[in-house]
């Protein structure tokens, strides 16, 4: 593989106190020039070291603010520049089509479901892609003459455009230019953050199906776009296996050589390594010791990632993350998963057509299968913060394995906990002593309004707490980083405490508490609830001076039963609290997004994750090589390897193929064969569950077994995504921008109900509605039977009930719906066909306003 080899140290030392400001905005403005003109080249073996030519986008680390020196100037800022020629990704499709033409002479339509990768154009579309860069330089100069400006990238692969750092003045001058379609300022992004392999039935199911362990996923590449990656972490060693296998003859990618991403990072199963960090560094807030200016995961967030985009300190931005998905597009990925989501729902037709969602409709055009967080910001309705049709969002969902804690008070109460770490001696009660009543005479608390979070060792009187069990409070200083459990167990070794306790306090909600790792006897009480109940028996157990004040005797005891062993329930899966729910943010407007989200759930809650040992993202987990983490970041990469499994099975399925094939088998029972349960608040979320409907878990809890043998598929193709778009109210001129493309050319009609995906959502029932599903038979001979349940309002009749297919053959299915009642409450309802080989086809329906006559709702 190639390594190309970064040494901004070495740029920065030559050119720190040669360069005049002047000068070094000329160097920075030209980059991509240097990048495509004037880059020199050494080979060593298969290392290339490259120069300034490279080097010249780390010049901003010698001067982040640069572009405010001059106060002169109007305030700048990036924008993302998006021009009406039609990509390289395009481009190759033209190629492929010409191609195909000329050695066959055989009509160009052929199977949706099958889609090739055009492995052999890598040449001529690499060409197209320099003439594509060269384009942008050329219309840059031409219309921004003599005026400074930046340009930090080209996209060419799958858009067509740049981004550049302008004043608002400049970017009004280039969106008047008839080369240009779109103008949009760029906008911040943030991350969404074992034994699951047993719990999702690998080892005897979809792995025996690929081959076994060994050959699973082979030859399929994912690109994963999050923090970056610790290339010297255990889990990515390609020498554990005794099956030799090779980096996939199609992947181009590169690996970035920087001093702390050395030369050999990269093997067989880590293929690439990049970042992007040009938007970033424009802004200022870039700061290469603590987010690593190279594929070096300094957050821990996601160290499976291999196209960097984002960082611990302030997240990321659209201009980096779509160059990094243009890159791994490029690279020919096979699946994209992104464990990101934009801080804000952008409005309007923008919640679909923006330089992010775009670029992944082009990816998915190409033949790449996407993946998505839906957002760690449920469980409020419409909290989806993953919205586009052709992206497949993945909600969170637990698991069986439980590192569960607990601590047994002296009144034989027990109270449940979290906290990786072993406990006191069995069949001793030892004493309870809070922080505030262990200070030494020259502390208060009235003096220091946090000694209560233990700190500081000063503070203390070692003889009131050593041998004793020390109560500390979990503040939302913990939750920032102020405070850390890492420093409270420091202290409470040194003042040989026989244990540490955490009491939740109050204000700290909202918040997802990991099990922490603990080196002696502790507990982190989670509950607010749960901690006032440990607070109100040590309390009632003091014995105080009635002169003083001052406690005279300790009488709580108490014994911590510690968290290192796992239990497994079989209350699993269940909908997490955080998991961002549906319906799609614009259900709730007629015609406008009726889409299904998230498409379904898969295990997200305490995953054993290979954590980045140099990370300083938590103090808790520094040094460690895995951490227990939770999110639906954490729920995203398991799907995106189950439908590596499916891709290795069926190479040329289409991303919408292999969306079905997940959707249509998920399940919607948990390991006992009970509903899955949707937990619907922070606090006490295992007392506030009630069964998930189709908007907490789309069509259900991942199966990966299934998922190789779905019998019938649904599929949708990239012309369908553009006429869902053209299909919004006034989108017209805003898709036009983005694709060049007129809707006058595509079914204007085809709303969101009408796409060929495997649920059916309809926002506004006004009175009936047709809807219709084309699917195809993939397996052997099979003769499916229909079955429905009714949405409340609603009565639905499915045509036909039942029908026989051969393989290859397809089947229109169509659903008839009437309003029985008014009401603006969504009801949901599902689809079944039921084959009588054991394939069995899950439709969910959703129904939100229902009008079952003409009703004003808005005066009554």
């Amino acid at each position: 593989m190639q390594e190309v080899r970064i040494d901004h140290q070495l740029f920065l030392k030559e050119n720190r106190a040669t360069l005049k400001l002047d000068e070094l905005y000329v160097l920075l403005k030209n980059c991509s020039q240097l990048l495509v003109h004037t880059c020199t080249k050494t080979q060593m073996g298969n290392i290339y070291w490259v120069h300034v030519g490279m080097l010249c986008l780390y010049g901003m680390l010698i001067l982040p603010s640069f572009c405010q020196v001059d106060s002169g100037d109007a305030a700048t800022a990036v924008y993302i520049v998006t021009l009406r020629q039609a990509p390289a990704s395009h481009y190759q499709d033209e190629l492929a089509r010409r191609g195909h033409s000329f050695r066959h002479g055989t009509s160009l339509r052929r199977n949706r479901l099958h889609r090739t990768r055009h492995q052999n154009l890598t040449k001529p579309v690499r060409s197209h892609s320099y003439y594509i860069a060269r384009a942008h330089d050329s219309l840059l100069k031409k219309v921004l003459g003599g005026e400074k400006y930046l340009k930090l990238y080209s996209y060419h692969y799958l858009i067509n455009g740049f981004a550049v750092l302008v004043t608002p003045q400049q970017a009004e001058k280039l969106s008047k230019r008839r080369e240009v379609s779109n103008v949009v300022l760029d906008f911040s992004v943030r991350t969404a953050t074992t034994h699951t392999p047993q719990f999702l039935g690998l080892p005897k199911g979809a792995w025996v199906e690929a081959g076994g362990f060994e050959t699973a996923g082979e030859g399929i590449t994912i690109g994963f776009i999050d923090t970056g990656i610790d290339p010297t972490h255990p889990s990515f060693q390609d020498d554990k296996s005794e099956h030799p296998y090779p980096v996939p003859a199609n992947f181009s990618g590169i690996c970035e050589v920087t001093p702390d991403f050395p030369s050999g990072s990269c093997n067989r199963k880590l293929v690439a390594a990049r970042h992007f960090a040009a938007s970033a560094i424009t802004r200022g807030i870039f700061n290469s010791s603590e987010d690593y200016a190279s594929p070096f995961d300094g957050d821990g967030h996601g160290t499976i990632a291999v196209y960097k985009a984002l960082y611990k300190r302030f997240g990321g931005f659209a201009a980096d993350v779509v160059a990094a998905i243009d890159q791994a597009a490029q690279d020919m990925v096979d699946i994209i998963c992104l464990s990101i989501t934009p801080n804000r729902r952008p409005p309007g037709i923008a919640t679909f057509v923006n330089p992010i969602d775009m670029s992944l409709l082009s990816a998915v055009k190409a033949g790449i299968f996407v993946v998505q967080a839906a957002g760690n910001t449920g469980p409020s309705p419409m909290s989806m913060s993953s919205f586009s049709p052709w992206i497949f969002t993945v909600g969170a969902a637990s698991h069986d394995r439980l590192y569960s804690n607990s601590i047994i008070l002296g009144n034989n109460m027990t109270i449940p906990g979290v906290g990786l770490a072993p406990g006191t001696p069995k069949n001793i009660m030892y004493k309870l002593v809070h922080a505030h009543h262990a200070l030494n005479n020259d502390t208060t608390v009235k003096d220091d309004m946090y000694v209560g979070e233990c700190q500081d060792e000063s503070k203390f009187n070692q003889d009131l707490v050593q041998g004793n069990i020390l109560i500390c409070s979990y503040t939302i200083r913990f939750v920032v980083g102020l405070s850390t459990i890492k420093s409270a167990l420091e202290m409470a070794n040194n003042l040989s405490a026989i244990g540490l306790v955490f009491c939740m306090d109050p204000l700290v909600t909202s918040f997802q508490l990991n099990p922490v790792p603990m080196k002696m006897a502790g507990i982190i009480i989670a509950s607010a609830n749960d901690s006032k109940i440990l607070l109100q028996y040590y309390n009632s157990s003091l014995e105080i001076d009635e002169t003083s004040k001052k406690v005279v005797k300790l009488g709580a005891v108490a014994s911590i039963c510690g968290g290192l062993k796992a239990n497994y329930s079989n209350d699993a899966p269940k909908v997490m609290y955080y998991s961002a729910r549906g319906p799609d943010p614009q259900d709730s407007l007629p015609h406008e997004a009726d889409i299904l989200k998230p498409n379904l759930i898969a295990p997200g809650n305490f995953i054993w994750a290979a954590w980045s040992s140099l990370s300083t993202d938590s103090a808790e987990f520094l040094g460690e090589n895995f951490a227990l983490m939770s999110g639906t970041s954490m729920a995203a990469p398991h799907v995106a390897g189950l439908a590596a499994l499916i891709k290795q099975k069926f190479p040329h399925f289409s991303p919408a193929a292999i969306a079905s094939a997940l959707s249509t088998t998920a399940s919607l029972y948990d390991s006992i064969g009970k509903p899955i349960m949707a937990q619907r608040s922070y606090a006490s979320p295992d007392f506030s569950q009630s069964p998930a409907t189709p908007f907490d878990m789309g069509s259900g809890f991942v199966n990966a077994t299934s998922a190789l043998d779905p019998g019938l598929l649904f599929d949708s193709s990239y012309e369908d995504y553009m006429s869902f778009l053209c299909a919004i109210n006034g989108s017209a001129p805003t898709v036009l921008n983005y694709t060049n493309q007129n809707c006058l050319l595509y079914n204007s009609t085809l709303y969101g109900p009408d796409l060929n995906i495997p649920s059916i959502t309809i926002a506004k029932l006004n009175q009936t509605r047709v809807v219709q599903r084309t699917f195809q038979n993939i397996a052997g001979n099979e003769t499916y039977g229909v079955g429905w349940s009714n949405p409340y309002g609603v009565s639905v009749n499915v045509l036909p009930t039942r029908f026989s297919l051969a393989n290859g053959e397809r089947q229109v299915l169509t659903v008839i719906f009437n309003a029985t009642s008014n009401s603006t409450a969504a009801s949901f309802g599902r689809i079944g066909l039921f084959g009588n080989q054991g394939h069995v086809v899950n439709i969910p329906v959703a129904v939100i306003t229902k009008i079952s006559y003409k009703y004003n709702f808005t005066t009554s």
